[in-house]
């Protein structure tokens, strides 16, 4: 990970998480894990399939995930998931049900110590991006929420009549995926002020930072 990587109880200087002192520049934030305390696609699932539903859609996936021990293909196990649950709705009622979902759980699923940092870097006019796997339906009414500069996620496809065709418009958003999807955003040469994530596919993403924070956050709501 290189110098300057803050892991989790280790801290550049003494036992917070530093403070952002650089003015401006581009601060990524992956979401799932570090913004949130949890994966929050699997959770919006559940929230609105019910707990009858998401359990047999976690039968029917069974072969998917067994597929995962083997192939380890995020991408693949995730658009399955696309398929069981939310094939044929149409992207104004995902939109809605997005947008729901961000208003009664936020405060449920969202990290403060995470929260503090964001707006630090904030207050010093850094261009805040989230930048995650989960699906950007779902992830935009919280970049909304956050005044996000830029919201860079895997992108869901939807049919001829707008509605989830089962599958993704473009690569599952993780590891080398953020590298190339912040470039083609801000520039080839770009370089971040600070990156924060919690996974082997952040990793990529870490590497470009002048600050690298792995798993620095752990607060609960």
């Amino acid at each position: 990970m290189g110098r300057r990587v803050l892991r989790r109880g280790v801290h550049a200087r003494g036992g917070q998480v530093n403070e952002p002192a650089l003015m401006g520049g581009v601060v990524a934030f992956d979401f799932d894990g570090t913004l949130t305390i949890r994966d929050s696609f699997m959770a919006f699932l559940r929230w609105r399939s019910g707990g009858a539903r998401y359990a047999l859609g976690l039968v029917r996936l069974a072969p998917a995930a067994f597929a995962y021990l083997f192939d380890r293909n995020r991408g693949r196990l995730k658009a399955a998931a696309v398929r069981e649950f939310l094939k044929g709705v149409p992207r104004a009622t995902l939109e809605e049900e997005a947008r729901r979902f961000a208003e009664t759980t936020s405060g449920d699923l969202l990290r403060p110590d995470a929260l503090r940092v964001w707006r630090e870097w904030r207050s010093r006019e850094a261009k805040l991006v989230i930048v995650t796997a989960s699906p950007d339906v779902l992830v935009a009414p919280f970049a909304r929420g956050l005044a996000a500069h830029t919201l860079i996620a895997t992108k869901l496809a939807f049919d001829a009549d707008d509605r989830v065709a089962g599958g993704f418009d473009g690569a599952n958003c993780r590891a080398a995926e953020k590298v190339r999807r912040l470039r083609e955003v801000f520039g080839a040469d770009l370089r971040l002020k600070a990156a924060y994530g919690d996974t082997s596919g952040d990793r990529e993403m870490l590497t470009l930072a002048e600050e690298k924070g792995y798993r620095v956050f752990t607060e609960k709501p």
